[in-house]
């Protein structure tokens, strides 16, 4: 299969890229102001707002990490798009309209409205960077994953890539060609989306792979070797390492790792040493995850192939107790010197396991039930506290407006999620999953129906990651120009001089969003937006309900809830296990706690602080 850019590829992807430099460019002249470039003059309809909402929050996460997350975990991977979708509820009935009523150019400006506190901006303003900067990473990690395949250049190029031309359009309209790309963006998503579940359906299940185009007609499956201890202990192997049920074997300075079963059979993983991964010379990993039986629907035998299928019947197959899929699963090992590898092994599960609750989330331990429920409390949450969600509310004229564009992107983003779920199944058993890197499913299950879907997939893709880091910069760039110089440093910058500021803010955090990006290469992108989610809901959400519906909230209580609210998300997730085994290169055991999602700490202990150091400062309460 054919994972570097060929001229269609390219070509598509230029494509997309000159038309959402136009919309920059064309859209430049109505910025001038500070209130055209941080929230388009509050001129955007309502409907195209709506569609942008939609753009804007089905980003890198939601196209390419939750699709990986269900190829490769099944239901548990649902369960982020479950989670992010009823984030909205709050969104709608709670902030939407007050929001837009309190608020002008940032989330700043609404919480401060009652009170004209240097604390608020101050603490308001620092929380919107940290937010931003924790939602960058994610988005940046995944333009990288994209550019790999649809150009054929390094993961760390297309990082730098889309910082360049995000730093471009944010630089040139501000808002408005953000809102503008983010429309188009988000009615593609959804249109070419709909597409592909529909191909899948058209072609239904097999358990056929020389039936799934692949380079030259060949399968996209790359089936591991097998043997037996006693066969490698006679071709020269030697075991020198175990680790839990791997196992390390060298051969003339070659090193392999197999996976053992309980019944002494031994599973190829991984060369390593000789340029040499799951089969494919040139480091890469080959797509793999398919069918090996399909149950029937009635429980008596199976089906080589279904031939097309309704959604209904797609998933009554799947689920089947009869059908089998063989997945594939990546594990982090250490050998005997401590040095790292990243080894992946074949799983076959049943139909009924794949769609069974318990193999991300597990909920046998106390900690295991703790993470779980923090990470639905962060994505419930956190939805509403996003600062370049909340600033899209003062784009439209009024709060019925901000209400009804609400709707809108409930409708859009809820109707993907449910393509997400078929996207991500489709990927699992069409040999399109590729274990190094979970976050390429969804194109590379639209590779396999052609170039053509693949170019078109990937560059709609890479167009989403774009518009949601425009978002995310136009609001980081207003904290520091509005929020910050402006507001808090009683600069009183002219109009002219205030988006001066505001382009040259986004290019400083478009660097730092490029360096993150690289750093956390290869890590799910959906993983990485709950921490995004559990740091917004831990920071920001405190103080705007509190806030709206709560008399006694002071301005002293709002300052020290954001403080606690960032200090206790950052500090749990920093010293997790999932910080300690990913760009720390360290073992998970050693991580100070074995928490790897805050919300359920930090979001309750900021609501303790806000009510506490209120009740403490009653003269420094809300006008």
């Amino acid at each position: 299969m054919n994972l570097h850019g060929t001229p269609l590829s390219i070509a598509i992807f230029a494509l997309f890229v000159a038309l959402v430099l136009y919309l920059s460019f064309f859209f430049a002249r109505k910025a001038k102001s500070a209130a055209g470039y941080y929230a388009a003059g509050g001129q955007i309809h309502w409907a195209v707002n709506g569609i942008s909402f939609a753009g804007d929050y089905l980003s890198a996460a939601s196209f390419l990490g939750i699709c990986g997350m269900i190829a490769t975990l099944g239901y548990d991977g649902f369960l982020y798009s479950i989670g992010y979708l009823a984030g909205w509820v709050v969104a709608l009935f709670v902030v939407a309209e007050p929001m837009k009523r309190m608020g002008k150019f940032t989330f700043t400006d609404a919480l401060d409205a009652r009170f004209d506190s240097r604390g608020i901006k101050l603490a308001a303003a620092i929380s919107t960077l940290v937010v931003s900067i924790c939602y960058l990473i994610p988005q940046m990690n995944g333009a990288g994953s994209l550019v790999e395949p649809l150009l054929g250049l390094p993961h760390w190029v297309g990082v730098i890539i889309v910082g360049i031309i995000v730093i471009a359009i944010v630089s040139t309209a501000g808002m408005t060609s953000t809102t503008y790309v983010q429309f188009l963006k988000g009615g593609l998503l959804l249109i070419f989306s709909t597409i592909l579940v529909g191909f899948l359906l058209v072609r239904g299940l097999t358990t056929d792979p020389t039936s799934l185009p692949g380079e030259d007609g060949k399968s996209l499956l790359n089936v591991p070797d097998k043997a037996t201890a006693a066969q490698l202990a006679a071709g020269g192997l030697v075991q020198v390492h175990a680790s839990g049920d791997l196992v390390k074997f060298e051969k003339d300075g070659q090193i392999s790792w197999w996976k053992q079963e309980t019944d002494g059979t031994l599973w190829k993983t991984q060369w390593t040493g000789v340029g040499l991964v799951n089969g494919s010379p040139d480091g890469l990993l080959m797509p793999v995850g398919r069918l090996t039986r399909i149950g029937g629907l009635e429980g008596t035998g199976g089906v080589q192939a279904t031939g097309s299928v309704t959604p209904v019947e797609f998933l009554a197959y799947l689920t089947h107790p009869d059908t089998r899929i063989e997945q594939w699963h990546q594990k982090t090992v250490f050998d005997e010197k401590g040095e790292k590898f990243s080894v992946h092994y074949p799983k076959t599960v049943t139909g009924t396991e794949e769609m069974k609750p318990g193999v991300k989330f597990k909920v046998g331990t106390t900690w295991e039930k703790l993470n779980f429920v923090s990470l639905m409390l962060a994505l419930f949450f956190g939805t509403a506290a996003l600062p370049h969600i909340l600033i899209r509310y003062y784009t439209v004229p009024s709060p019925a407006c901000a209400r009804k564009s609400t709707i809108v992107a409930i409708a859009a983003i809820g109707f993907f999620y449910v393509l997400t779920l078929f996207m991500g199944l489709g990927a699992a058993t069409s040999g399109t999953v590729n274990p190094a890197d979970n976050n390429m499913s969804a194109p590379l299950l639209a590779m396999s129906f052609g170039g053509v879907l693949f170019a078109i997939i990937s560059a709609i893709a890479f167009a989403t990651v774009l518009g949601t880091v425009a978002g995310l910069i136009v609001a980081a760039s207003g904290a520091v120009a509005h929020d910050l110089m402006d507001r808090f440093g009683g600069m009183n910058l002219s109009e002219e001089r205030k988006v001066r500021a505001g382009k040259v803010a986004a290019f400083a955090v478009g660097i730092v969003a490029i360096i993150l990006g690289i750093v956390f290469k290869g890590v799910n992108v959906s993983f990485l937006v709950g921490w995004a989610f559990a740091v917004a809901a831990s920071a920001n959400l405190p103080a705007i309900l509190m806030l709206l519906f709560w008399k006694k909230t002071s301005s002293a209580g709002i300052v020290a809830s954001i403080i606690v609210g960032i200090v206790s998300a950052l500090g749990i997730i920093l010293t997790g296990p999932a910080m300690f085994a990913g760009p720390y290169g360290l073992r998970a055991e050693d991580a100070w706690h074995p928490l790897g999602q805050p919300g359920i700490i930090s979001i309750p202990l900021s609501f303790l602080t806000l009510v506490v150091v209120s009740l403490m400062t009653p003269g420094k309460r809300a006008r």
